[in-house]
């Protein structure tokens, strides 16, 4: 298919300056001593300053550093994985308390390899979190984890405030754009998340440019709500490197406000639809009002059970 270059360039409203400044060193600093991994930074995410410098907020990539998988569209590293670090939990939970965040998102790569996909790491991490900072609210983000919904009953006893998975793009070009993933099977994993812990908003994101068109998008947005996904982000498709698919075009700012829209009026409780908009840009404000008085709650008994110790006498 021949291109039109000139009409491909990256647009102006995609060009952003990055700032460097002494707390997102600081960070940066922190995640290297501690042998952590984000996705901001894999995944080079443009949000990344805004997130960590400004929101407190951050999403720590465990199960290492290299997945199982190679979709087509991601950054992150392919191949054999190594050995499982069972003191990554409390590192991702110390550096959270460390950073005084509010709101940790907790992603991994896909660790097919492993029969429950990783999820007894993932739920130990949203406990040490809970432990540590018993104010931050936690969102979860992992892989299919291949269907095994055993794991995915374990990944919930962890109670994390948002459920988190990404169909990443349209039905048609799922195959195309994803490995080993299909687009039924991660529905039907955010639905019975909703069977699971009803209570619990879930949440999935597209990234537009990729060649689909406005229906099969509106299609995307049925198809969640049809399988009751309460929050959706629409982000631009930027390729990585030459060796990841291209983009086939940009979508301007006010596209993304018209889908928004659209989401809105469609059911969505959330949606977020933007040039930068990535699935954890601005998780903060999609937490739930009953997820929020939880966390209160939870820190006002940590801070009880504390004073109780303090008056003990021994």
């Amino acid at each position: 298919m021949t291109r039109n270059k000139e009409y491909i360039r990256k647009p102006e409203w995609l060009k952003v300056k990055l700032n460097t400044n002494e707390s997102y060193t600081e960070l940066k600093k922190l995640m290297r001593e501690k042998n952590l991994n984000t996705v901001c930074e894999e995944a080079r995410c443009p949000n990344i300053h805004e997130c960590w410098s400004v929101r407190k907020t951050a999403t720590f990539m465990i199960l290492g550093d290299t997945c199982t998988r190679a979709c087509r569209f991601c950054a992150v590293k392919t191949g054999l994985p190594n050995e499982l670090d069972w003191n990554e939990p409390e590192r991702v939970a110390e550096s959270a308390e460390i950073m005084g965040l509010k709101h940790v998102v907790v992603t991994a790569v896909a660790r097919d390899d492993l029969k429950d996909g990783g999820a007894a790491v993932f739920a130990e991490t949203v406990r040490a979190i809970r432990r540590r900072v018993p104010g931050c609210t936690v969102e979860i983000l992992p892989s299919d984890m291949k269907g095994d919904y055993e794991s995915l009953h374990m990944l919930m006893d962890s109670e994390p405030d948002i459920f988190n998975h990404n169909i990443e793009t349209v039905r048609r070009l799922t195959k195309r754009v994803r490995a080993v993933a299909t687009y039924d099977r991660s529905l039907k994993l955010l639905e019975r998340v909703k069977e699971i812990a009803p209570h619990v908003p879930t949440k999935s994101s597209i990234m537009v440019g990729l060649g689909e068109t406005k229906e099969e998008i509106l299609e995307a947005m049925d198809d969640l709500l049809a399988h009751k996904v309460d929050i959706m982000a629409i982000g631009q498709y930027l390729q990585p490197t030459k060796k990841h698919l291209d983009v086939i075009r940009y979508y301007h700012p006010d596209e993304f406000a018209e889908l928004k829209k659209i989401a809105l009026k469609k059911g969505f409780k959330h949606c977020e639809a933007g040039p930068m908009v990535r699935s954890s840009y601005h998780a903060d404000e999609q937490v739930s009002e009953t997820s929020a008085q939880r966390r209160i709650k939870y820190m006002k008994g940590y801070e009880a059970q504390g004073e109780i110790l303090e008056s003990a006498e021994f």
